[in-house]
């Protein structure tokens, strides 16, 4: 299997990435095929002295800014680590890309590069949330922020495929983000695809709001990018604040300092499943390859993890999967 890990995406690039290829390819002793600027990264791979030989530079001379504008950079870089990237995976020399850069210049490089998938009108990003008992698919979160009711059917579609090939989850429970859960509430777009969903086929479950989406009542989430990317920000904002709080109140004193020391195993478990890097990458799904947009802020950990999501996609032929299912 190869991967394919876009070195010049994060915001402190390219140390994390190449620090992530090295352990990616020791953990799992497959190939990671790192892209970016040779001259940065040769010296810094060479630092880490990697055992297992299996990390190769690729060379891209230029490099998808955060500040791009996504339509008209992807035309004038073709020779970005994102666009040299995606060229590897439509050449087949590669089975999935992996990048935490601009997540608007991901979406264009891959319908540019890659095409979208035959009957897929808008492609859409869909990360693993952790919630009560396991986790969730939200689906959008950012590369669509204007919605009709139909891209919100497919984007249902397109999750639950997701859902059963990489999750495991035979008939996923889909629900709609909405301010209520009753049929009928929620803005004209959420009214609008609550029959579609309904005579989908789907598991639909109906309207979800946010604390349903926590306690874990649906498998699938589906949502409007603009909805969807506020709903993510804000669980990681309030989860951030949360864990500072604890952290703040179990210093204050003597007897809950000692508290705190003997529920630190417990604490750090809870740490660990509210940590976004544990989740990695979102997939694009909607597109004619294994593309995963990963937190501009990722180190090398949450690379590693994403590389691990699109490892399970390829084992689990989720592209397959997709061009089949919206067939």
């Amino acid at each position: 299997m190869r991967i394919v890990l876009d070195a010049m995406g994060s915001d402190t690039c390219p140390i994390p990435e190449v620090e992530a290829a090295v352990l990616a390819a020791k953990k799992w002793g497959d190939p990671v095929l790192l892209v970016g600027k040779e001259e940065e990264l040769k010296p810094k791979l060479e630092a880490l002295e990697p055992e297992t030989g299996l990390v190769e530079i690729i060379h891209a001379s230029e490099v998808f800014q955060m500040t791009d504008k996504p339509a008209r950079t992807a035309r004038q870089k073709a020779s970005s680590s994102m666009a040299v990237g995606m060229d590897l995976l439509k050449e087949d020399k590669a089975d999935a890309f992996v990048t935490a850069g601009n997540t608007g210049g991901a979406l264009v490089n891959a319908i540019f590069r890659l095409g979208r998938i035959p009957g897929v009108k808008r492609p859409a990003l869909a990360p693993t949330v952790p919630v009560a008992n396991g986790t969730a698919i939200v689906i959008d979160v950012g590369a669509n922020t204007d919605c009709k009711p139909e891209y919100l059917l497919q984007f249902a579609r397109l999750g639950s495929l997701y859902a059963q090939k990489v999750h495991g989850i035979p008939e996923p429970r889909v629900g709609l983000l909405s301010n209520g859960e009753e049929e009928g509430k929620g803005n004209q777009l959420v009214k609008d695809t609550f029959p579609l969903l309904k005579e989908s086929g789907l598991n639909f479950i109906g309207n979800l709001e946010p604390k349903e989406v926590f306690a874990g009542e649906a498998d699938v989430v589906v949502t409007d990018g603009f909805y969807g990317n506020i709903l993510i920000k804000s669980s990681e904002a309030v989860a951030k604040f949360l864990v500072e709080l604890i952290k703040e109140q179990i210093q204050a004193g003597a007897i809950t300092s000692l508290g705190g020391l003997l529920a630190k195993p417990a604490f750090k478990r809870v740490f660990s499943i509210l940590d976004p890097s544990e989740y990695g990458g979102a997939p694009l799904l909607g597109v004619q390859g294994l593309v995963f947009v990963g937190h501009g802020r990722s180190d090398a950990r949450a690379l590693v993890s994403a590389i691990g999501e699109a490892r399970k996609a390829v084992e689990h032929n989720l592209l397959a999967a997709m061009q089949s299912g919206i067939k």
